[in-house]
C-alpha cells in the first residue's frame, strides 16, 4: 500500500521559504505523477506544482511560477516543494498526491490515487 507522508510545514512571516517534503513508501518503484495541493477552508483544492518522476518534468500553476520549486530525491523516494518569497495569500494546507497512471488533468483532484495527511503552512505579514 502506496503512503505518502508530508512534512516541512510552519508559520513563517511573509517574504521567507520553507522546504515541504513528501516521502513515499510501499512502492514497487518510484514512476509516479506526484502533485503538491493546497486548500484553504471553504475553498477547492488548488494544484500548485507537479513533477513526473519518470524524467523531472515539471509544472507550475501561475500562482507560484518563479517562487516555488519542486524537485525529488529517488534514493529517498521523496517530492520537496522549496517555497520562497512566501506572502499571506500562500497559506493553507498542502497536501502531496501520487498517481501511477498518468491519466486525467494534473491539476484535478480526482486523477490522484494516493494523498498525504497535509502539512500547515501560514504566512503572516
Amino acid at each position: 500500500q502506496v503512503q505518502l507522508v508530508e512534512s516541512g510545514g510552519g508559520s513563517v512571516e511573509a517574504g521567507r521559504s520553507l522546504r515541504l517534503s513528501c516521502a513515499a513508501s510501499g512502492l514497487n518503484n518510484f514512476s509516479f505523477r506526484v502533485t503538491w495541493f493546497r486548500q484553504t477552508p471553504g475553498k477547492e483544492r488548488e494544484g500548485v506544482a507537479v513533477i513526473f518522476t519518470t524524467n523531472g518534468a515539471t509544472i507550475y500553476a501561475d500562482s507560484v511560477e518563479g517562487r516555488f520549486t519542486i524537485s525529488q530525491d529517488n534514493a529517498k523516494r521523496t517530492v520537496y516543494l522549496q517555497m520562497d518569497s512566501l506572502n499571506p495569500e500562500d497559506t493553507a494546507m498542502y497536501y502531496c498526491a501520487a498517481d501511477k497512471t498518468f491519466r486525467g488533468r494534473w491539476f484535478t483532484p480526482n486523477s490522484y490515487d494516493y494523498w498525504g495527511q497535509g502539512t500547515q503552512v501560514t504566512v503572516s505579514s
